[in-house]
């Protein structure tokens, strides 16, 4: 079970960002940032290193090129703003399978995690 707490972006393509928080009593899972072309790389960015202090780690999905390329920058944007603090960040990536308007479709998972 999640809240949503707070829409980035609409597109008519990928749908639209979601930043997951989940309910008190919930055991809590990776929160998930689902990018599409249109996202602003500093708005993901942001999130991100508001996820990456709280929770230790996020999940980027994105699905197409132009999602990924908003994606990679944001991760590079969101590594400038924890580097003062002297975290590092690392991305793993991973293939998932997602359900766009009854079509399931490829996507790229981005885990960004901490350097341990």
């Amino acid at each position: 079970m999640y809240l949503v707490n707070y829409v980035l972006t609409v597109n008519e393509f990928c749908g639209y960002i979601i930043i997951r928080i989940p309910k008190k009593g919930v055991r809590r899972t990776m929160s998930i940032l689902k990018v599409s072309a249109k996202s602003s790389p500093n708005s993901i960015a942001g999130a991100l290193t508001g996820f990456i202090k709280e929770e230790g780690a996020a999940e980027i999905q994105a699905v197409g090129a132009g999602a990924l390329n908003q994606a990679i920058k944001a991760i590079a944007i969101a590594r400038g703003f924890v580097a003062p603090l002297g975290i590092e960040l690392v991305c793993i990536p991973a293939f998932t399978e997602v359900d766009i308007d009854g079509q399931e479709k490829t996507a790229i998972r981005l885990i960004v995690e901490p350097r341990k």
